[in-house]
């Protein structure tokens, strides 16, 4: 018998569970697959340039941020860019400092001197991070200098915020 009362308060108790967490949720805001769908897109809108060398780093970020909803361009020196930009356009530039050929503080002050690039933001990427490099950074056109190895999840906050203050600014 006391098995019996005890199923009989079990089920009570299921019950008044399930009638609580129906009214709440019923009260919260639905959110539409169409909704989230529009975001998404508008989040791909967002175009991203990486610079970075290091193969297994380039690949690394263009997942990262592809996984975030952006659309990702990599290159692995300087000489590329000018072939990444006449395709596209870009929202945020994530600039390797120690690149061959042309290192990343000269790349900066050559896109900032660019029309179409000039008030594209940059984000420096380097293992350096001597207080006369990233100086030399900011000097250049920097943004922001994140140093490697980075925290990948203050580096997404970080790329989010520089676009939607870019966004803001148009």
């Amino acid at each position: 018998m006391a098995s019996h009362n005890h199923k009989i308060h079990t089920q009570f108790l299921a019950n008044k569970i399930a009638k609580l967490v129906r009214q709440r949720m019923s009260q919260e805001k639905v959110v539409f697959l169409s909704e989230i769908r529009q975001v998404l897109s508008q989040k791909k809108q967002s175009k991203i340039l990486v610079v970075e060398d290091d193969d297994s780093l380039r690949l690394g970020l263009k997942r990262i941020f592809e996984e975030e909803g952006y659309s990702v361009t990599v290159v692995s020196d300087g000489t590329q860019i000018p072939y990444a930009i006449q395709e596209n356009s870009f929202d945020l530039i994530l600039l390797d400092i120690g690149l061959p050929w042309i290192n990343g503080f000269e790349l900066a002050v050559f896109i900032k001197e660019h029309p179409g690039l000039k008030n594209v933001p940059i984000v420096f990427l380097s293992g350096r991070d001597q207080e006369t490099d990233v100086k030399q950074a900011f000097l250049s056109g920097a943004d922001d200098f994140i140093k490697k190895p980075f925290d990948i999840e203050k580096m997404k906050k970080t790329v989010s915020t520089l676009i939607e203050l870019k966004k803001e600014e148009k």
